[in-house]
């Protein structure tokens, strides 16, 4: 599994931006599509909410790709 690690610069990204910031689509309306797909998970769970709240510590996982969300200093925010 190919993991990314994406550094937080405010107290949370929307999911459908965070997708599009991590490099897996072109823009945030594509991060939606894959979003309602069903095919992502945050922390192990399916999430539908396009626009959910990811904070530093939150786990996303699409297909065979996982974004570890860290925050602006580092640290994981646990």
């Amino acid at each position: 599994m190919e993991k990314v690690e994406f550094e937080l610069t405010s107290e949370f990204v929307e999911l459908n931006q965070l997708l599009k910031l991590a490099g897996l689509c072109d823009s945030g309306g594509a991060g939606k599509q894959i979003v309602a797909s069903g095919d992502v998970r945050v922390d192990g769970k399916q999430e539908l909410r396009k626009t959910a709240k990811i904070r530093a510590g939150q786990q996303v996982t699409v297909g065979d790709v996982r974004i570890l969300v860290r925050g602006g200093s580092g640290t994981d925010g646990a």
